[in-house]
């Protein structure tokens, strides 16, 4: 590194807007090389992380005691403007209709235009459609700081790391990055290279759209998986053994049905679709991928149903265990859960006693139990979710006699279960 660009980082002060599963590794990779301020209005949550503790357990004790010296968590807005350089990682949901929530984007544009000065660069990372972060965050940074663009600058480097993912890392997963115009591309790159390899677009949009078709694309593929599984189920064939002996093919691209939930896969086509929607053109195939997989909680309730009726048990009579209720496996996360909705059917079929056993959450989650050790046995045993807390779980200990195991991860090998005189029935 030559002496011109040691000073250059010297000036640089960052600060991370959000930290949650995003901006929080975020801004200790970048406390590994610039000054870094962590911003957040969770006041809970800058308590916990002065004190080195994560609750979404990303990083460890250690990580967050090494960059101590270089990270400042808080929830003074004001420190902001300390920073020239300034990274927005707040959540983009949806609302109950299904409809992109800008909402956190937008305070946080105000929060960040409230405090910006002359010569700062505010990046977007959040996902959203294209053109949002020109359309909509744009204009309130200008109205909240007085400032014109070109006092100032905006720049969009999509998030892309996969929470409970040890494999594919920050470090190790390319960071696409555009800017206004060439001089801010230019400075993001040069910062952003300091933590991992860049991609550079040729303008925003582009940016803004790479990362909401990336899940798009996933969404559409699980959707076929789903939808080949519910067919196969109907014609009664076993859905994995076809894809095992698919996948034999070099040219075969395996992907697992399952429930689809979380803040990307579950819920990013749906900002792409709105903007298709804005210039006239309804994406029948995205929306039909995302029915099919809607659809996965409802059709594996009625599973159920049809299962405790071959066995002659009334509905509701029965008790239903659920092992898991986070979105994903290892990850402490309910946002866009699926369990959710199969809990709702369940009860809808009158089956009121359900419990669900997630040991990643700290507070009980809808009918939740604390401890394995002590659960009753259950008539039906949902696997909902492969956390690696129930690697050496024996689930036919959780059963009644005639018991049924319900596998959505297809963890558990059929014939054994059977041969214990258990049902097993896998998506």
């Amino acid at each position: 590194m030559n002496s011109t660009n040691e000073s250059s980082d010297r000036k640089i002060k960052i600060c991370v807007v959000g930290l949650g599963y995003v901006g929080l590794p975020l801004a200790v990779k970048f406390a590994g090389h610039f000054e870094v301020v962590g911003f957040d209005i969770d006041k809970k949550r800058i308590e916990e992380l002065k004190n080195n503790y994560d609750r979404n357990l990303q990083i460890n004790k250690k990580e967050l005691e090494k960059v101590s010296k270089n990270i400042e968590f808080t929830d003074r807005e004001d420190k902001i403007g300390e920073a020239n350089i300034i990274i927005v990682t707040v959540p983009t949901p949806l609302t109950n209709d299904k409809k992109p929530d800008l909402s956190f984007l937008k305070k946080a544009s105000k929060i960040v235009g409230r405090n910006l000065k002359k010569g700062s660069i505010v990046v977007y990372e959040s996902t959203t459609y294209p053109g949002c972060t020109e359309e909509v965050c744009l204009p309130i940074l200008e109205k909240e700081s007085g400032l014109k663009l070109g006092e100032f600058s905006v720049g969009y480097s999509p998030e892309r790391i996969s929470p409970g993912d040890k494999e594919h890392t920050l470090e190790n997963t390319y960071k696409i990055v555009a800017g206004y115009d060439e001089k801010t591309t230019k400075r993001l790159s040069e910062i952003y290279e300091k933590i991992t390899n860049v991609y550079v677009v040729d303008s925003i949009k582009i940016a803004e759209a790479a990362k909401v078709v990336e899940n798009t694309q996933r969404c559409l593929n699980i959707a076929l998986f789903n939808e080949l599984a519910m067919i196969f189920d109907k014609l009664k064939i076993d859905s994995k053994k076809v894809f095992d002996a698919a996948a034999t093919k070099w040219n075969f691209h395996r992907y697992y049905p399952g429930f689809v939930g979380g803040h990307c896969i579950s819920v990013d086509p749906y900002y792409l679709l709105e903007k298709a929607n804005e210039y006239g053109y309804l994406s029948k195939f995205i929306k039909y991928g995302i029915a099919a997989n809607e659809k996965i909680p409802f059709f594996v309730a009625n599973k159920i149903i049809e299962l405790l009726k071959d066995k002659n048990k009334a509905p509701e009579k029965c008790k239903v265990l659920i092992l898991g209720a986070a979105y994903k496996e290892n990850v402490p996360d309910l946002r866009e859960s699926k369990v959710k909705n199969l809990v709702e059917k369940l009860k809808s079929f009158g089956i009121d006693k359900i419990n669900i056993f997630e040991p990643l959450i700290e507070k009980e989650y809808l009918f939740g139990v604390k401890n394995i050790k002590k659960l009753e046995k259950y008539d039906v045993v949902v696997y909902a979710v492969d956390h690696k807390e129930f690697k050496d779980i024996d689930i036919c200990n959780l059963l009644e006699r005639e018991g049924i195991i319900v596998d959505i991860r297809r963890r558990f090998n059929k014939q054994e279960i059977e041969n214990r005189g258990f049902t097993y029935w896998g998506l």
